[in-house]
């Protein structure tokens, strides 16, 4: 039995939801998401709620209902809130910037890297920290991964992209034989 899968999924009042099939389409301020469910699972619009159930008692339906209920309740909260992931960078002359949809990052390197945001992302640059945003939950993980991967932090000195919620266990460097 899922414990998040029994709680529906509430639609605010500006969201409208489309269910046809198994194609599930939320509509909101921020934008449209649609997600093609799993058939074990049913997909259904009751008043103002999303109830997602599994079709059958089988070990792939239990299983997927938790998550179909919540990838349906990820696209309500992405189209009225959005989501977004802050990222630090730390190095002598790392730079970041923005233009248009294009990310450009100096992070010591002997060339520049210029990255593409997927569609429907956009990024901010301040100071040292990088907000990325958007409405698909996905989207903005794996381009937060993606820029992080660019230049991962490294232990000794803290140097590189990393999460702002995430502690760099640092080592200590290497000692001389001093006896």
């Amino acid at each position: 039995m899922s414990r998040i899968g029994k709680n529906p999924v509430v639609v605010p009042e500006k969201v409208q939801v489309n269910i046809s099939n198994s194609l599930v389409t939320v509509k909101g301020p921020k934008g449209e998401l649609t997600y093609n469910h799993h058939p074990k699972v049913t997909v259904k619009l009751e008043g103002s709620e999303i109830v997602v159930a599994p079709v059958d008692e089988t070990k792939i339906a239990k299983s997927m209902w938790g998550t179909a209920r919540t990838l349906v309740n990820n696209m309500v909260v992405g189209v009225t809130e959005g989501f977004t992931k802050a990222l630090e960078f730390n190095g002598v002359g790392y730079k970041a910037a923005v233009q248009g949809n294009v990310l450009n990052l100096s992070l010591g390197y002997s060339h520049p890297i210029e990255y593409t945001l997927p569609e429907g992302i956009s990024a901010k640059v301040d100071k040292n920290r990088i907000e990325i945003s958007g409405s698909n939950k996905e989207l903005v993980g794996f381009a937060a991964a993606k820029v992080r991967s660019f230049r991962p932090p490294e232990p000794y000195k803290g140097k590189g992209i990393k999460y702002a919620d995430e502690t760099i266990i640092r080592k200590a460097g290497k000692s001389s034989g001093k006896k």
